[in-house]
């Protein structure tokens, strides 16, 4: 079984080290670099290109929003999850926009945290409820036909264009057609940030 690599990124090193600990008891994760300032995280990730970045959002040298907008520059392929113990709600849009998969609280509990870190791998965006109602305010209507609210709600659960097609009795070409317009729509620039888009704003809720 190839492991998912992660990096944790953290100004605390007991904060680091308890996480570590954490993470190195899953049989399928295992922590490949321990950083303790984005800077640092950002060479860090440029020679190793871990899988996922658990990126403190409040850091003295840069916060959680500039660190990840550095570091996907040199190591794109990665997905960044903020763990936050505070934020506002334009500091963690920063953070989303700048390309992080989710966010998350630091008094998540430890199969959640894991299950969220598992997730962000896979791309999916994962939000604490308390960041979701934090971002919730951002109410910008958006005009989505009820067929781009079934792509939408199924790229949020993580589902392939195959497996879209498949439900929706659609072709996989049509369903590339429906994202480009709900990235358009949204000012997204790919799945990941539709979805932090879409969660963010609420916008699958009835």
């Amino acid at each position: 079984m190839k492991k998912t690599t992660v990096m944790i990124v953290d100004d605390h090193s007991v904060v680091r080290i308890g996480l570590a600990m954490l993470i190195n008891l899953e049989i399928d994760l295992t922590v490949c670099a321990q950083a303790e300032s984005g800077k640092e995280s950002v060479r860090m990730a440029k020679e190793l290109k871990p899988d996922v970045v658990v990126m403190d959002f409040v850091m003295p040298d840069m916060d959680g929003a500039a660190a990840t907008a550095a570091l996907l520059k040199v190591s794109p392929q990665s997905k960044v999850l903020i763990l936050t113990t505070y934020g506002s709600s334009a500091d963690l849009s920063r953070a989303l926009d700048a390309g992080a998969t989710g966010a998350v609280t630091k008094n998540i509990a430890n199969e959640e945290l894991l299950d969220a870190i598992r997730a962000t791998a896979r791309g999916e965006c994962r939000l604490s409820p308390e960041i979701q109602a934090s971002l919730g305010e951002s109410k910008h209507e958006i005009d989505l036909t009820p067929r781009q609210r079934e792509v939408l709600a199924s790229i949020t659960r993580g589902l392939s264009n195959g497996d879209i097609a498949k439900m929706l009795s659609i072709t996989e070409v049509r369903v590339k057609q429906h994202l480009a317009t709900l990235y358009e729509k949204l000012g997204a620039a790919n799945r990941a940030e539709a979805v932090a888009i879409a969660l963010r704003r609420q916008l699958l809720k009835s």
